[in-house]
């Protein structure tokens, strides 16, 4: 007898990556050498300090117990003290930060805690994944809301104004934006600020991407007057400080919005390790310069990734921010899928198809920087003799 799954599995697909590398696998296992460009999976190592620490923490007597389900108040406050040197924002450590095991476990508990089945959420038509599969899976309603290129990828406000907006309760955002990189802008999160506030509608701001390649000044949505009346804020430790395996996260906001993902979470975990939470508070006292020595080696990067676009015929913008470059394919090519496809099986290259990010997104593709030099240049070798002619 096999008993059958729960309904909201038949509307929930497996992750788009997790069934591609697989697959990857099974190609590597037959002795092919596939170069993986399509996952934001840090490849450099956090500080050295931050190693030390854990290794330290790991060793001494008393850590390896049960902790507290708002995490330990040495990490709370590190949080706070990095959110004030980074964005100019002051949070109370003990009632407006909760930490997480990684902030993909937020988007759940956000929305377990403020979506009954039959309310509606907001969801760019091109954003992460998740926040469609979540809200679907609560039995909340997903509307999708059109994004203007042509003004950086913003939300296309005036067609959300003529939306029926009664039953919507959530809305994510993502700036900087991802997939597309587009940069974070103060007037923008005015504009979406005031758009839940004359709605009451809970602005969910995503927000892991501020201190890679970012051209101005780092800028989180709290910064904004007003914003903890009507905002959470989800960071994480995973890509601005290489720690994507420590699964470091946390939202930030509101007081009573902080305690209602609270009653969510304590049922659902028994807290972080603690030698976990004690290195990630040494890695956010990292100094200045040691995140300028990695956008620097991915700013070198970018550029090999540019020059493989480019032999591609494709095209992209260069005011991105993170670790990705978003891309247009070359206009004959009449699905970004097609062009992966080609690329996997004929070069062993393997890039995010962009409608796996929506369906807008069919027209373009997602190379990350995530790989070392000499194997990008490896990449561009491959590619020499790339045909593009009958895609």
């Amino acid at each position: 007898m096999i008993i059958p799954v729960a309904d909201r599995l038949k509307i929930t697909s497996e992750y788009y990556f997790s069934v591609k590398l697989q697959e990857i696998r099974q190609m590597q296992d037959t002795g092919l050498d596939v170069i993986n460009l399509a996952i934001g999976n840090p490849d450099m190592s956090p500080s050295d300090e931050t190693i030390r620490e854990m290794q330290d923490q790991v060793a001494l007597p008393g850590q390896h117990g049960y902790q507290p389900y708002r995490g330990i108040p040495e990490l709370r406050n590190a949080i706070a003290a990095w959110y004030h040197r980074e964005y100019g924002v002051s949070l109370d450590s003990v009632a407006e930060i909760l930490p997480l095991i990684g902030s993909k476990e937020g988007i759940t508990h956000i929305s377990m805690a403020f979506l009954n089945p039959g309310d509606q959420v907001l969801v760019p038509e091109l954003g992460y994944p998740a926040y469609r599969a979540v809200s679907q899976m609560i039995g909340a309603e997903v509307i999708d809301y059109p994004m203007l290129e042509e003004q950086g990828w913003s939300p296309d406000f005036n067609a959300l104004e003529k939306m029926d907006l009664q039953k919507v309760k959530i809305m994510w955002v993502n700036y900087p934006h991802m997939p597309t990189g587009a940069p974070a802008k103060k007037d923008l999160f005015q504009k979406i600020l005031d758009f839940g506030r004359k709605h009451s509608i809970l602005v969910c701001h995503d927000n892991p991407y501020s201190l890679i390649l970012n051209q101005g000044k780092p800028l989180s949505l709290l910064s904004l007057p007003g914003a903890r009346e009507l905002a959470i804020e989800l960071n994480s430790m995973s890509k601005s400080h290489n720690m994507a395996g420590w699964r470091v996260g946390w939202i930030a906001g509101g007081k009573d919005y902080i305690d209602a993902v609270l009653k969510v979470k304590s049922n659902v975990d028994s807290g972080m390790f603690k030698p976990i939470q004690l290195a990630a508070v040494r890695a956010l006292s990292n100094p200045q310069a040691w995140h300028e020595s990695r956008n620097q080696i991915y700013q070198k990067r970018r550029e090999l990734v540019y020059a493989f676009l480019d032999k591609l015929g494709c095209r992209y913008t260069k005011d991105q921010v993170g670790m990705f470059v978003w891309a247009t394919i070359p206009s004959h090519v009449t699905h970004s899928e097609k062009l992966t496809e080609y690329l996997l099986h004929k070069h062993h290259i393997f890039v995010a198809p962009g409608f796996i990010f929506g369906s807008k997104g069919s027209g373009y593709i997602r190379a990350s920087l995530c790989i070392e030099e000499k194997t990008l240049k490896k990449v561009l070798q491959r590619i020499e003799s790339v045909d593009l002619t009958n895609l």
